[in-house]
């Protein structure tokens, strides 16, 4: 039996949901985005380079899955960013760099659309 296609889909699945609310956590804490940034790009590449270096296919395929997520995450956390200024993603007041946004942009809040009530209706800004 063949098992590369549902652990691939398992290390696809959970590397994605790990980026996911892993980025929205450090990017909602962190003072400064490089840091994060360098260290996702960094552990990106290595895992890359371990998929390239191992022998065994399964490993591979693995490690080249949560390489590539680690280096998509790492471009994440600017979007994400980004996010943050037009309102898309809660600001974090206490974090000095979110207050700084808070305070220049006035699409940035601190409310988190997605701990709310589903209503049908098109989101109105708040």
């Amino acid at each position: 039996m063949n098992f590369i296609g549902v652990v691939a889909a398992l290390a696809t699945f959970f590397s994605i949901w790990f980026g996911h609310v892993a980025v929205r956590k450090i990017e909602f804490i962190s003072p400064t985005i490089w840091i994060p940034t360098t260290i996702f790009a960094t552990l990106g590449l290595i895992v890359e380079i371990l998929s390239l270096c191992t022998v065994n296919r399964l490993l591979s395929t693995v490690f080249g899955i949560i390489g590539i997520t680690l280096l998509f995450d790492a471009l994440e956390f600017t979007r994400q960013q980004n996010r943050v200024h037009k309102g898309h993603a809660p600001a974090n007041p206490n974090n000095l760099r979110h207050a700084k946004i808070l305070a220049e942009h006035s699409s940035a809040t601190t409310t988190d659309l997605l701990k709310r009530e589903p209503t049908g209706e098109p989101i109105t800004n708040l």
